[in-house]
């Protein structure tokens, strides 16, 4: 499939004619976590960051409604969520 007059280094001279299309398109979605937030709820936060954390926080304040509603006087063990960079409106 090289041309003479081709500019592509042979490193790049694919057939493309042997290639199955998503080959790999299950394997990604399996191992993807994107979210897309609707344009209302995106329009609150800055950044990933920022939704990131007030998911930590809205998790951690459902594990300490959770120890309260149990009558279990353990912790939750979840990571400490740092809120103080949080942009409100």
């Amino acid at each position: 499939m090289s041309n003479e007059s081709d500019d592509l280094r042979p490193e790049y001279d694919f057939d493309f004619s042997k290639a199955v299309r998503g080959k790999y398109y299950k394997q990604y979605m399996e191992s993807s976590n994107v979210v897309v937030l609707e344009s209302d709820v995106a329009a609150r936060f800055p950044n990933a960051a920022a939704v990131n954390a007030a998911l930590r926080a809205m998790l951690q304040f459902a594990a300490q409604a959770a120890n309260l509603t149990s009558g279990s006087s353990e912790t939750p063990k979840s990571r400490p969520v740092h809120t103080s960079h949080l942009l409100l409106k």
